[in-house]
C-alpha cells in the first residue's frame, strides 16, 4: 500500500451483528472440541483473522451490486481441503445478512458473531476430504479504516459506483473468506450490475452478458492471491487494452477525469512498461501474466493499493495541495513493486509488513536511480540526515511495529533504508543476489523476517544479526559506521530531489 495520497502532496491528511442458528447443529459436534477448526490462524496481531483446519483452493463469487442503494446480494462458493478432521470450521465475515451455508451441497448450521462465521456440516469431515461450501447472502458490504487512522477502506460506495480496496481488512465485508494472506487462492468473479456500468477486477475478463437492465462481467484471476488484494471496480471506465513490457495490459480510468489531470494519468499509465523493465531487472521476471491499473473518480479514496495484477490508484496522487495535475510515476513505481513483494511474496504476519513496504519504496529509489536524479545510496544518506535523532520515526521497531504503527512512514522509509544498510554490508552482487532469491525461493506463497535474515547470511555468508538488530528491532536511529557516516553528513545529491526528499518526509510522502 502506497500510503494516504493526500498527505503524499502536503494536504495534511491521514489511512456485525448477533449469532444465529438456520440449521440444527448434531449433539455430537460441540463435544468434539478437537475436532473444531481454530477461529484463527495463528497472527499475534489480528487473533481473529484467517481460520485453521482447511485451505481454500478458489473462490467462486456471484454477486449483483446496485449502486443506487450499495445493496450486494451475494453467492459465494469456496472450494477447499481439509488438513483435520472437521466437526465444524470458521470463516471470517462481517456484517450483511446470511442466509443460508452448505457443505457439498447438503445444508449446514452456522453461528455468528461480529466477525467469525462457525460453520457445522451435517457429517464429519475427514483430513484431506476437499469439500465445497456455498453462502447465500446480501446486505451492504462493509466498510473499514486503516489501522492508526479514519481513512476509509473496504467496499467503498462512491458517486460512480463502488470501489473495493483496503489492507489488512477488505474481504471479510462482502464475502465469507478465509481472510489471511497465509491462504491464497484463485477467484472467478461474475459481478452483476445495472446496464450502464461497468466492472474492472483482478486477472482477464472471460466474458460479458447483457440480460434485461443488468449486465454480467466475468472476471478470472487463476493465480493464487491473498484475499484481501481480491478486488471488484463499478464506474464508468475508458479502457486501455495493450500491453506493458510484453504483458497483456488492462488500465481503466474514470471516464469523469478529464483535462491535465487525465493527461499526467495517462502518462504514468504509458510508462508502466518501462517500470516493469526496470524492476525485473532488479527482481527478476514479473510474477503475473497480467497488469494494469484502476483509478476512480472518488474524492475520498487517500491510498493506493497493490490489488494483485490490477492496481487500485487514488487520482490524487496526480494532484498537488492546490489541486493542480502533478507528475506521479512514483506511486505506479511502489506499486507495481508489490507485485513481487506483496503478492507474490506475501507476508506470512501482519507484523512483517516492512517486507512489503520497504521493498517498495525501495524500488522508488531504483527509479530515481533510472532517471538520473540520485542513487539509493545518496536518497539513503540525505534520508538518514534529514531525520533528526531524536524525531519519533527512529521509535519505531519496524519489525515488530505494532497495529497503530502497521502503515505508518518508518516501514516504508526505515524499511528501505534497512535494505539500503544490508547493500552497504555485504556488496551489489550480494545484495541483488538476495532480493532476487527472495523473490524466487518465495514465489506464489510468504515470507517472514527471520526467513528474509536466514537468507540473506546463507547468500552473503557473512553474520548480519546486529545489522538486522539494529534497523528492525531496536529503537532508535542506527548509528553508521564512520566512513560512511561521515558520507552521508557530505553526501549533496541534485538540490531538487534533495528538498523533495525532505518534503516527503516532512509530509509523510510514503
Amino acid at each position: 500500500m502506497m500510503k494516504n495520497a493526500r498527505k503524499s502532496r502536503a494536504l495534511g491528511l491521514v489511512v456485525l451483528g448477533a449469532g444465529l442458528l438456520l440449521a440444527a447443529i448434531p449433539a455430537s459436534a460441540g463435544a468434539a472440541s478437537n475436532c473444531a477448526g481454530a477461529p484463527g490462524i495463528g497472527d499475534t496481531y489480528y487473533p481473529t483473522y484467517g481460520n485453521g483446519g482447511y485451505d481454500v483452493s478458489r473462490y467462486k463469487l456471484k454477486v449483483a451490486y446496485n449502486p443506487t442503494t450499495d445493496r450486494l446480494d451475494g453467492r459465494a462458493t469456496l472450494l477447499a481441503r481439509s488438513t483435520q478432521r472437521l466437526c465444524s470450521f470458521n470463516l471470517d465475515f462481517v456484517g450483511m445478512d446470511l442466509h443460508r451455508v452448505t457443505v457439498d451441497g447438503e445444508r449446514a448450521g452456522f453461528s455468528r458473531t461480529d466477525h467469525e462465521l462457525t460453520v457445522v456440516p451435517r457429517d464429519d469431515l475427514k483430513k484431506g476430504k476437499d469439500f465445497r461450501v456455498t453462502a447465500t447472502y446480501d446486505g451492504v458490504p462493509q466498510e473499514f479504516a486503516i489501522p492508526g487512522t479514519d481513512i476509509r477502506t473496504g467496499f467503498m460506495a462512491t458517486p460512480e459506483g463502488a470501489t473495493v480496496a483496503g489492507q489488512p481488512e477488505v474481504a471479510a465485508g462482502w464475502y465469507p473468506v478465509n481472510d489471511h494472506p497465509l491462504d491464497k487462492a484463485s477467484y472467478a468473479f461474475d459481478v452483476t450490475v445495472p446496464k450502464g456500468y461497468e466492472v474492472v477486477a483482478n486477472g482477464f475478463l472471460r466474458g460479458f452478458k447483457k440480460k434485461g437492465k443488468q449486465a454480467t462481467w466475468s472476471w478470472r484471476a487463476n493465480e493464487p492471491m491473498a484475499s484481501y488484494l481480491a478486488t471488484i471496480d463499478i464506474g464508468h471506465w475508458d479502457v486501455t487494452e495493450g500491453t506493458h513490457a510484453g504483458l497483456p495490459g488492462y488500465d481503466a480510468i474514470s471516464s469523469e477525469i478529464a483535462g491535465g489531470l487525465r493527461a499526467e494519468i495517462d502518462s504514468s499509465m504509458a510508462r508502466q512498461g518501462e517500470i516493469l523493465d526496470v524492476l525485473s531487472n532488479a527482481f527478476g521476471p514479473y510474477p503475473f501474466k497480467t497488469v494494469g491499473m484502476i483509478v476512480p473518480n472518488q474524492d475520498d479514496l487517500f491510498f493506493a493499493l497493490e490489488t494483485q495484477t490490477r492496481v487500485v490508484y487514488s487520482k490524487l496522487f496526480w494532484l498537488d495541495n492546490e489541486g493542480n495535475p502533478v507528475d506521479d510515476d512514483g506511486v505506479v513505481v511502489h506499486e507495481l513493486a508489490h507485485q513481487w513483494y506483496g503478492d507474490d511474496v506475501a507476508v506470512g504476519r501482519w507484523q512483517d509488513i516492512w517486507l512489503n513496504e520497504g521493498f517498495a519504496t525501495y524500488a522508488e529509489w531504483l527509479w530515481e536511480e533510472h532517471l538520473g536524479h540520485a542513487t539509493p545510496a545518496e536518497i539513503f544518506r540525505a534520508t538518514y540526515e534529514s531525520i533528526p535523532a531524536d524525531d519519533p520515526f527512529w521509535q519505531v521497531t519496524i519489525g515488530d511495529p505494532g497495529i497503530e504503527d502497521l502503515f505508518g512512514d518508518p516501514e516504508y522509509v526505515r524499511g528501505a533504508m534497512t535494505l539500503q544498510a544490508l547493500r552497504e554490508r555485504v556488496g551489489d552482487d550480494a545484495f541483488f543476489a538476495i532480493i532476487r532469491g527472495w523473490a524466487a525461493s518465495k514465489s506464489g506463497g510468504n515470507g517472514t523476517t527471520p526467513e528474509f535474515i536466514a537468507l540473506a547470511e546463507q547468500i552473503s555468508g557473512q553474520q548480519l544479526d546486529d545489522l538486522f538488530d539494529a534497523w528492525l528491532f531496536t529503537a532508535g536511529r542506527p548509528e553508521l559506521p564512520a566512513a560512511e557516516a561521515a558520507r552521508a553528513r557530505a553526501t549533496t545529491p541534485d538540490p531538487t530531489w534533495l528538498n523533495q526528499v525532505r518534503q516527503r518526509l516532512a509530509v509523510g510522502r510514503y
